[in-house]
This record gives C-alpha cells, structure tokens and sequence, in this order.
C-alpha cells in the first residue's frame, strides 16, 4: 500500500480505536485476546460496513496491517496500563481522535469511488461511529450514538467542513486535517460544556376519558 497522507489518517484513526476499545475492555477486565477483539472490532467495523455498502472488498482483508496495528495498540496499552487504563479520559480523548480520523478516510474513499459528497459524508459517519457502536455493545453499555453526547453529529458536521473546503478551492491535505480538527473539536466542546442533542420524551397513551 502507498503512504499516502490518507493511509497515515487512517492507521491512526486504527490504533486510536484500537486503544480506547482495548481500554474499554480493560474496565472490564477481559482477557488480553478478549481486549484485542473488542479493539480490533472497535477499530475495523465502521470501515467494515462502510465498504460492504459501497460494495467493495473490506479494507483489512486486502490490507493486514490493520491487525497488526492493533496488536501494537494492545502491546501499548499493556506496557503503559498504569497511564492509559486508569486514566478516564485517555478513553474519551483516543475515541474523538479516531473519530475524526474515520469521518474523513471514509469520506475520501467514498469520493474516489466516485459516489457523491451526500453520500461521502454519510459514509464518513458510518466509518467513525459503527466500530464504536459494537464496542459498546460487546462489553454491554448503551452505545455513545445513542447518548445525548454530539457523536454522529459531530462526524456530520465534520463532513460538512469537509465539503466547503472543497468548494473554496482549499488542497486535499489541508482539507482533510480540517475535517479531522473540526471533529475533535465538536466533540470535546460538546463534552467539556454539556452540549447535547434533545432528548425524545416518552409518549404517554391516551388516557380513556370519563364518562
């Protein structure tokens, strides 16, 4: 594989979620197989998905690499445990890295299939929040899309930054590093101020009336 710019965005977008679903697992103490799993799941499944709807052949069964970039993520996270497993907000901080990092690879390869920018930025989405949905479906929390937290939102708006900077003429790199920035950002402002989407309220029925 060339190392181009977006390959590098892309391993490490990998070993970000690689770490935070290794960190994840680590709470709750899986086995170290178990932690590579969950991280490798946490790292592939967004860009798994993404290339199954673009009808393409998933990346990392053309590419290993990205097993082996997990397993250093794993060797990294046993070897500085103290620092990244008790630390909360390691988990936080290497999952909006990899967020953005996946929001705008899958936004590029969509594009250079020749799909739309509508599309590119759904993708985009897809690629940064779906590996981090299982994730938390396999160590069994309430997924972080699903949360008040800006996440899917966040990779949206990403794309949107994306695409206006394609639009003024602005260089491919410097694009994507805008996008990638934007993400983060969204995402720690949402956290840091309480920022949120609302919430859906429950529906009671109707109540029969007296008569």
């Amino acid at each position: 594989m060339e190392l181009t710019f977006i390959t590098i965005l892309d391993y490490l977008g990998t070993f970000a979620f690689a770490i935070s679903g290794i960190r994840s697992a680590a709470s709750k103490k899986f086995d170290w197989f178990g932690a590579y799993f969950i991280g490798l799941v946490t790292a592939i499944g967004g860009g798994t998905t993404r290339d199954v709807f673009l009808g393409v052949t998933p990346f990392w069964m053309i590419q290993p690499s990205y097993l082996v970039v997990t397993g250093i993520a794993l060797l990294f996270v046993i070897g500085f445990g103290k620092w990244v497993v008790k630390l909360n907000y390691t988990f936080f901080i290497f999952d909006a890295i990899g967020l953005g990092l996946f929001t705008v690879v899958g936004i590029d390869k969509t594009l250079t299939l020749g799909f739309p920018m509508w599309v590119a930025i759904i993708m985009g989405m897809i690629t940064g929040t779906v590996g981090g949905v299982l994730r938390d479906v396999l160590v069994n929390q309430v997924p972080l899309i699903l949360r008040k937290d800006i996440y899917a939102m966040a990779a949206i708006l990403g794309g949107i930054v994306y695409y206006f900077s394609m639009k003024i003429g602005v260089n491919s790199i410097t694009t994507q590093i805008a996008s990638v920035i934007s993400v983060i950002l969204i995402r720690v402002i949402a956290v840091q101020f309480h920022i949120g989407l609302p919430l859906m309220r429950d529906i009671p029925p109707n109540s029969k009336k007296k008569t």
